[in-house]
């Protein structure tokens, strides 16, 4: 016979898709939000980011070689934590505190845990989490100073910034207070904030690209984002006021954590009804502790909090096998 079957070990399905890929994606999708903090808050913002995100490849690196392991080849996820990590930071951050960051999300929460895809929590958010909780005058404070032609010295020591507008209060705190918000600023993003929370538009651009790239689904997000819409009009106080609304979805870190860090493959659930379900989940908390909480955000407390639940999500939302039921029946 001349034709031969042709075997071959399992997998047999190929697909150019990789993990160093799919973090390439996400990378690109960050850069309109990157860019955007870089505009508003100066060259500060792209220094911390910077600093971070070597703070991750360094500490990675330098796990590998402690444990006398071989370091795998680049996949961009220590980048993806590193660059995730500083969009939540305010700019005038002490670097230091930056540092201190990246290294614990990337091997306390990571590579403790067994390295990429055994982490039961998003590293960034936890990183966030640690230093809200270690430093939390820092973490919140968004209040920058207007210099003349600020020295590097001035960068490294105070964080001032030479854009007009983006002090003061952040739009959530005003909403906690009673205050009405500029949907406007919102999307476009002179406001205050993290680097990378102020502009709606460049989140929206950036997740507009993961969808287009089929990296992420809109089950999550969607679902996040309506949840604690319908939350806040039912216990918000304001009944259906549009500017309320609208100002807690648009404002603080709910469209950055919706679209890049509460889709995250590793700390997620992968059914479709799990998705949803984690979705409400996440916009139910994040309501909780927006409403009734002492601090005007929630969405990372949120992550971290329904990371914990989803292996319990997909217990119960994972298929059954064909003719399992038929089975127990006897029938």
């Amino acid at each position: 016979m001349s034709d031969l079957f042709h075997v071959s070990a399992a997998p047999h399905t190929r697909s150019p898709i990789t993990t160093k890929s799919i973090m390439q994606d996400v990378v690109i999708a960050l850069i309109p939000a990157s860019l955007f903090g870089v505009f508003n808050f100066g060259l500060r913002a792209l220094l911390v980011m910077l600093v971070t995100i070597l703070s991750c490849t360094v500490t990675e690196y330098a796990y590998f070689r402690f444990v006398k392991k071989e370091v795998p080849p680049a996949d961009y996820s220590d980048v993806v934590t590193g660059l995730l990590l500083a969009l939540n930071y305010p700019a005038d951050i002490p670097l230091w505190i930056a540092v201190l960051g990246g290294v614990f999300a990337i091997l306390v929460v990571k590579m403790v845990y067994g390295g990429l895809g055994q982490n039961f929590m998003n590293p960034a958010l936890a990183a966030r989490a640690f230093l809200l909780i270690s430093f939390p005058a820092r973490m919140t404070s968004f209040a920058v100073e207007k210099i003349t032609s600020p020295s590097l010295i001035d960068y490294l020591n105070h964080g001032a910034i030479a854009v007009d507008g983006v002090s003061g209060a952040t739009p959530l705190a005003a909403l906690k207070a009673g205050e009405t918000v500029d949907l406007y600023k919102l999307f476009v993003g002179n406001i205050g904030g993290t680097i990378g929370e102020t502009s709606a538009l460049a989140i929206l651009v950036g997740a507009g690209y993961l969808l287009y790239r089929r990296i992420i689904s809109l089950r999550i997000p969607l679902t996040y984002v309506i949840s604690l819409a319908v939350f806040v009009a039912i216990f918000g106080g304001n009944g259906f006021d549009t500017n309320y609304i609208l100002g807690h979805v648009l404002g603080g870190g709910l469209l950055l954590g919706a679209f890049f860090m509460a889709t995250d493959y590793v700390t997620s659930p992968g059914t479709p009804v799990g998705q949803i379900i984690f979705g409400i989940c996440l916009g139910l908390l994040t309501g909780l502790f927006r409403i009734f909480g002492g601090s005007a955000e929630g969405v990372s407390y949120a992550i971290i909090f329904c990371n914990l639940l989803v292996p319990l999500i997909e217990k119960v939302t994972f298929p059954k096998s064909f003719g399992k039921e038929r089975a127990r029946s006897g029938k």
